[in-house]
């Protein structure tokens, strides 16, 4: 691509995010009728705003490619093999745009393809429970995908023959029109940008050189992946053809959550319940931890919403040795049936409380009507 991927197509054509197809059209056709090469010679910085405003354009104007966009951004586009227009389609790309007024239609944007061709990238999706993400897991998948024609070895042609140059663009993939001062190059509709053409087809691929089929992937997660998590398998993407590499998988993962565990960065965090009497007493409850169980000790007199931190029961870290914190925090439960005895104890310790409070008051009052007489 010859863009920077940091480039933001709605800022490039200056269109809201919300624009529709035609506002992003007409935003499109003025920017290229203004940076176009042929109105611009030898200016290089209008040649590289056209090929920045065709690029936004092939993008937004293809509604998988934006909704892959608006989602997943830059990154997303390339996960799904998309590598941009180069300059010889961005002449392409603008004849699309203007093909009702110099009276042709839109056409297939590919380049000449007589060499190898590279597989695309695909993408799976993977959903792991929260135990898995913080232990690690191996796992067995299987995707869909198309490989290699086996019988034409990608090359579409049946066994034994061989293509013929294509009698529209004499190879070249490319036809030029000419409408005024512009020139412009587009695919060949003939050949579809290849430069020759099939006249005998595989038969087990239809001449495409990919064949839809299945395949088994072993993977092993490490301990300590997030959501957002990306692996790449290299070679396990789409099958070549012509002799070219297979493109590459990426699996994103996505972890479920937890009923009772929460995860922040490497920090573990949960909500652990408490009876009234614990929490005034103090005790040593085992804790649950994604590692087990652990002794916490709670001190006399805790309050409800107090945290306590029990080192080294958090998430792995997923880079390097060692592990987060769990952070744990108390919630005192109030009981919502009481016997009749416990109703008695309670309402003893009220009454208990109650004039421990009144003495304290009183002794506070004492106190402050003591110094107020030693101030007279």
């Amino acid at each position: 691509m010859n863009t920077t991927m940091e480039l933001d197509y709605y800022e490039m054509l200056g269109v809201s995010r919300s624009a529709s197809p035609e506002d992003i059209k007409k935003a499109y056709r003025k920017l290229a009728m203004q940076f176009h090469p042929d109105r611009n010679p030898g200016d290089t910085e209008a040649e590289e705003k056209f090929k920045q405003s065709t690029e936004a354009y092939e993008v937004l104007s293809d509604s998988s490619k934006r909704q892959i966009y608006d989602t997943y951004g830059h990154e997303g586009l390339k996960s799904r093999g998309y590598q941009g227009p180069d300059f010889e389609d961005i002449f392409s790309s603008f004849g699309d745009i203007f093909g009702d007024i110099f009276g042709f239609g839109r056409a297939d944007t590919r380049r000449s393809r007589q060499g190898p061709m590279r597989g695309a990238d695909l993408r799976y999706d993977l959903s792991i429970s929260f135990m898995d993400a913080m232990h690690g897991i191996s796992k067995d998948i299987e995707i869909d995908r198309p490989d290699t024609c086996w019988t034409c070895e990608g090359t579409g042609l049946r066994p034994g023959y061989k293509p013929v140059t294509c009698s529209a663009c004499n190879g070249r993939g490319q036809v030029v029109r000419a409408q005024g001062f512009f020139r412009m190059s587009t695919t060949c509709p003939q050949c579809r940008g290849e430069g020759e053409m099939i006249k005998d087809p595989c038969a087990d691929c239809d001449g495409v050189g990919l064949v839809k089929s299945k395949k088994k992937v072993a993977l092993k997660i490490p301990a300590g992946v997030d959501t957002g998590a990306k692996m790449r398998l290299r070679g396990t993407g789409e099958g070549g053809r012509k002799g070219g590499p297979a493109g590459d998988l990426y699996v994103i993962i996505h972890v479920e959550p937890h009923e009772f565990f929460q995860r922040q960065g490497d920090l573990i965090y949960c909500q652990y319940p408490l009876d009234f009497d614990q929490a005034a007493l103090g005790c040593n409850p085992e804790v649950p931890t994604i590692h087990g169980t652990k002794k916490l000790k709670i001190p006399k007199a805790t309050q409800s919403g107090q945290r306590f931190t029990l080192e080294h029961e958090g998430v792995p870290h997923l880079r390097g040795n060692g592990r987060g914190d769990m952070i744990v925090e108390v919630k005192v439960a109030t009981p919502k049936k009481l016997t009749k005895r416990q109703k008695e104890l309670l309402q003893e310790f009220g009454e208990l409380e109650r004039k421990k409070q009144k003495d304290n008051e009183e002794g506070l009052l004492k106190k402050v009507l003591h110094l107020g007489r030693k101030a007279e």
